[in-house]
This record gives C-alpha cells, structure tokens and sequence, in this order.
C-alpha cells in the first residue's frame, strides 16, 4: 500500500470507531472464510439488515461505513477484506467520491488500485462492482457519476474476474432524471421500494455467479 501514501482523502481514521465494532463482532463470531464479502459506503451499510434475505443462497459477510471512499476500503483492506479470505468481494463505492469533489478518473484509479491490492493477498478473488446510483440530492454531480459509472464498467468488461452492476439504470426516470419515490427523506439513500430494485438488479448477478462456489468454499 505504500504506493497509495498521500492519497487517502479525507482521512480514513474518521471510522476508526466503526471499523474498531467490526472487528469486536468478529472475536466473538468470526465469519467463515470464502466467502462473499460486501463493503462500500452508506448504500451498502444500509442494505445490511436485509442484504441476507436478498442474497439468499449465499454466504454474505457484510462490511458496509457509511461515507466511505474507495481511499477508506483500500485503507482498512488489512482489516475488513484480508481476514475473512472471501473469494467475492462485492462493492458499492463513488457515490461520496465524486460528492467530495474527485473525477471520474480518480474513482477508476482508485478502483483499480483496491482490486491489485487486494489480489496482491487474494490472487483469485472476484469483483462485482456496483455502479454509482442517481440520487435527487447529488443531482448536480450526476453528469460526473455517470462518467465514473462508464470507465468502471469498460473497465470491468476488460478484466479478469471483474463485474459490473448497474444499479442506476432502474432508478431513473425516463428523462433521465432521478427518481424521488425510491427515496428517503434526504432524497439522497434508498427506500424500501429502492432496494427492491437495487437487490433485483444485484441478485441474479451474484447468485449467477458465485451460487456454483457456495459447496466449493465449504459453506
């Protein structure tokens, strides 16, 4: 990681606490090894109370901070990604990226360099990124998520072992536009009605494709 020196922004010791809570579950219940390991910002962390039921048939160790940047998971990899050995690593990142003022290039760098640093310990994991969702609050900086959302999906159709979901297509209105009614009060975080979409759009993808390595992980 000293290739990434400099670049954290902002600081990642902001979930210090947060990060601290996950390893404290895992010493009384560390998760199997294998697994599918799901991370990524506030979208993610919120997903966590049903993401079992929406993935079910797969083994899920969800692993989701609220405000994250791909900077923060590339930061704490030694800590929520390494110790499980999952085999799946399931993202949900540049959503606060490009809200905290960072292009489009610099979420696929940063993309990129979390995916080498993790094969670096983890040779044969698999990626599934998931795009960056449309939002009525972060409408203004839609124009440079999509832009983000196009260079990690022509990314991903290049890559070994790397998966593309698009999560933001069936949020949008027909002009374009966001959706408001799949989401909360922020207008920024998914309803009830906007996971039924998200986990629609996730769920095939992933069952698909890591259902067959279920018994091969031993789980």
């Amino acid at each position: 990681m000293e290739d990434y020196q400099g670049r954290f922004d902002p600081d990642p010791e902001r979930f210090a606490e947060a990060i601290a809570h996950y390893e404290a579950s895992d010493l009384k219940a560390m998760p199997p090894e294998g697994a599918v390991l799901a991370t990524g910002s506030s979208s993610m962390r919120m997903w966590q109370n049903r993401i079992h039921e929406d993935l079910a048939g797969l083994t899920v160790i969800p692993r989701g901070f609220g405000g994250s940047h791909f900077s923060d998971v590339i930061y704490y990899a030694e800590r929520i990604i390494f110790p499980y050995k999952p085999r799946a690593i399931l993202i949900y990142e540049g959503d606060n990226d490009t809200s905290h003022g960072k292009s489009a290039e610099t979420v696929l760098a940063d993309m990129k360099f979390l995916i080498d640093y993790c094969r670096s310990e983890l040779p044969d994991v698999r990626f599934y990124i998931i795009s960056v969702k449309p939002s009525v609050a972060r409408e203004a900086i839609w124009p440079i998520a999509m832009e983000a959302n196009s260079l990690m999906k022509d990314y991903s159709d290049s890559a070994d072992d790397v998966t593309f979901i698009d999560v933001a297509t069936p949020l949008l209105n027909e002009d374009g536009s966001a959706r408001d009614d799949i989401l909360i009060k922020d207008m920024l975080h998914l309803n009830q009605k906007g996971y039924d979409i998200w986990a629609d759009a996730i769920a095939p993808v992933l069952l698909d494709a890591e259902g067959p390595y279920e018994g091969d992980s031993g789980l």
